[in-house]
């Protein structure tokens, strides 16, 4: 009776969240453009950018305290004017050349970016801190199930500006296909910058993608028909996913890497990073909670940043999506028998393997027979991993202070997807964000050794 009345409360709680959110209205909409003529520019999409095509817009959303929302949104309008001098290509329209080559086009006539604003007084800062789902946090964020192919006719950038009771919500919907998540918050912090009074942006993006890879890859791409509606026009009803973040505080961070490196690996390699640690410590709790049968295989997928590994290295600015996803694979039951060094190893071993070599080979496999991957293509019983704890997501601060919270939109989420953040509490803590279907999630909610709390 208890967990019914639980389930009540909890679904009452939930539409109570819903009907709070549907309160959020746009007011008006417009677009920036760069404060200064850029004229035409054009620049070719390379072999790293293409595969994302068929992802949806990355989307984020960073929340702050305060009043004086008009002059703050005033004051991001201008920030966005300056900063788009140097980052255009966010003003831009993805295009394609005569030969049917992707690429980014910029000309002064077009749109430039767009800037929805939105009110929403009944949601509070602190509400939105403390929530740990993300259903509510959808209306906060322009362009849900809209892919980046889109980018042909829609801006490369929307940003809805929300106000909130006694604060701002900012949800940024990037095009996955022109930007991975180092140039994502590489523009974010080149943005406050100049809201917080800079002239101009201290490290300006490097736009010269083809330096990295400049193999013309043709693609035929048309949009895809709905994925979940099936051949007589009824929507497929996928399982039900649930998201929840988890917050793990510096000492349950260092917790876990000294767990995992109590037995140091008998070849004396290097002991496990945080990642690595943390990676083989989610791999093996999430397959837990899945459930499965020992010789069912189960993925673990890292997003890598390749700019220091490819050859010639390309600098921390470079501006595009410079990723590729490392796959490793185990079954199960050899995750769950043997400690968690166990899959930090499989993970650690992938990764130092993805060199310079690799990454080429990879390149040429896919440039030979291009497959363009739906976001949910990972792999079975997948566990994938975007975002890393390294982006100074707090450090944004438009000039009236740092952020409450920063999160993820609803795009891009399937059974297994994971979103690492620095904590808000600084330091060593890391935000967890991880889809999953419902009744694993809950099984990981109630496991004390997952949490740390043991």
């Amino acid at each position: 009776m208890q967990s019914q009345r639980h389930q009540v409360y909890d679904m009452a709680a939930e539409t109570g969240k819903k009907e709070e959110m549907a309160k959020v209205k746009i007011t008006s909409k417009s677009h920036v453009k760069p404060g200064k003529i850029v004229g035409r520019k054009e620049c070719q999409l390379v072999t790293f950018d293409l595969p994302y095509l068929a992802f949806y817009y990355n989307q984020k959303l960073l929340f702050y305290k305060g009043g004086e929302f008009e002059e703050k949104v005033e004051k991001l309008k201008d920030g966005l004017r300056v900063v788009l001098e140097e980052f255009y290509q966010l003003g831009g329209k993805l295009g394609k050349d005569e030969e049917g080559v992707f690429r980014v086009d910029y000309d002064d006539d077009m749109d430039g970016v767009e800037v929805l604003e939105a009110i929403a007084e009944g949601v509070s800062v602190d509400e939105l801190a403390a929530d740990e789902g993300t259903s509510s946090l959808k209306d906060l964020i322009p362009y849900n199930g809209v892919l980046n192919l889109e980018g042909l006719h829609r801006p490369l950038l929307s940003v809805q500006l929300t106000k909130l009771k006694g604060g701002l919500a900012m949800g940024c919907a990037f095009n996955h296909s022109i930007l991975d998540g180092t140039s994502t918050w590489h523009f974010m912090s080149s943005w406050a910058q100049i809201c917080r009074g800079s002239n101009s942006v201290s490290v300006p993006p490097f736009l010269e993608r083809t330096k990295a890879r400049n193999t013309r890859v043709k693609l035929d791409l048309s949009l895809p028909p709905n994925p979940l509606a099936s051949s007589n026009g009824d929507a497929k009803v996928g399982p039900q996913l649930r998201e929840k973040l988890f917050r793990f505080s510096e000492a349950a961070i260092d917790k876990i890497k000294s767990k995992v490196n109590s037995n140091p690996p008998s070849d004396g390699s290097k002991q496990f990073s945080t990642f690595q640690s943390l990676a083989g410590h989610i791999w093996q709790h999430v397959t837990q909670a899945r459930n499965l049968k020992p010789e069912d295989y189960s993925v673990f997928t890292v997003f890598a940043d390749c700019r220091k590994r490819v050859d010639p290295p390309m600098p921390e600015c470079y501006f595009g999506n410079l990723i590729q996803a490392i796959f490793t694979v185990t079954a199960a039951g050899l995750l769950l028998v043997n400690p968690p060094e166990f899959g930090a190893s499989m993970v650690k071993k992938a990764i130092e393997a993805h060199n310079a070599k690799a990454i080429d080979e990879r390149n040429k496999e896919w440039e030979a027979a291009p497959k363009i991957f739906q976001f949910k293509d990972a792999g079975v019983n997948c566990l994938a991993v975007g975002s890393s704890p390294r982006f100074k997501v707090y450090d944004v601060d438009f000039g009236w202070g740092k952020p409450e919270g920063v999160r993820s939109g609803s795009n891009n989420r399937f059974d297994g997807m994971v979103y690492l953040y620095q904590g808000k509490s600084g330091g060593r803590s890391i935000d967890v964000e991880i889809t999953l279907e419902a009744g694993a999630l809950e099984m990981l909610e109630k496991d004390k050794e997952f949490l740390m709390e043991v």
